[in-house]
């Protein structure tokens, strides 16, 4: 049994996992639309589950974490908290990019169910703010039988980007997830007329779970002294030359 806590504020949403049997109906979870108000609510929320399963934290095997890109504000606020949690009961931590947790909730977005069960691309895109957005494309490779226990998720292809909409590039991909779509309608409607697309489908904590279980099987989990967030892009703000530029 492997109890994990994942959290994840990088975007407008608080939201917290906690799952306690490694089967998905007995996730418990918080997830709300707050924004900045996130940071009242996250520990009061991560005290409120532990409680509600009757465990304590020293009793978790891992606590994840949603580490970017995304808001920076929330972004540190996730890592801020985590670093406590993990330092005061030196449990192990694992790192979860924002659009990794998107890929790997997908999988059970009606688009993906009606694909090739054993073989399909997607691409998952948000927005970046400054007229930019955060990219990367996915795939699934399935050989054999899948068993009850086997954990498949979508593999990166490549680095996360940051680019123009006009510059992503979708490959083979046959599906468009995240919040540039809705963001950027004009641009996707127009260049990818015949690629579906879901826009509101968002970073959760229980997207961040479920990567975390497959990290915990290929024993991926890190110290929390190595725990980083992942920016992307390490400027927040235009110049007033830059905005009258573009």
């Amino acid at each position: 049994m492997k109890r994990i806590l994942a959290i994840d504020t990088s975007s407008a949403w608080c939201s917290v996992a906690l799952s306690v049997n490694d089967r998905a109906e007995k996730i418990a979870e918080r997830h709300e639309l707050l924004g900045a108000s996130a940071s009242q609510h996250l520990l009061p929320w991560i005290t409120d589950l532990l409680k509600q399963e009757g465990i304590r934290l020293r009793d978790l095997d891992a606590i994840a974490v949603g580490i970017g890109p995304g808001a920076f504000t929330g972004v540190r606020l996730s890592i801020a908290v985590v670093q406590g949690l993990a330092l005061a009961t030196d449990l192990p931590v694992a790192p979860v990019a924002s659009l990794d947790a998107i890929a790997a909730s997908a999988i059970d977005n009606p688009l993906i169910q009606a694909m090739d069960a054993s073989q399909y691309e997607f691409t998952v895109a948000i927005d970046a703010r400054m007229g930019e957005v955060y990219w990367a494309n996915y795939g699934v490779r399935i050989a054999g039988q899948v068993g009850a226990d086997t954990i498949v998720l979508p593999q990166r292809i490549g680095d996360i980007q940051l680019s123009k909409p006009e510059d992503i590039q979708i490959g083979m991909s046959q599906c468009v997830f995240g919040s540039a779509v809705t963001q950027y309608p004009t641009y996707f409607e127009q260049c990818m007329p015949s690629t579906q697309m879901d826009g509101a489908l968002g970073v959760s904590a229980r997207g961040v779970l479920r990567c975390v279980q497959a990290m915990m099987a290929n024993q991926q989990l890190i110290a929390v002294d190595q725990l980083e967030p992942l920016y992307v892009r390490n400027k927040v703000a235009l110049t007033s030359a830059e905005r009258g530029a573009k």
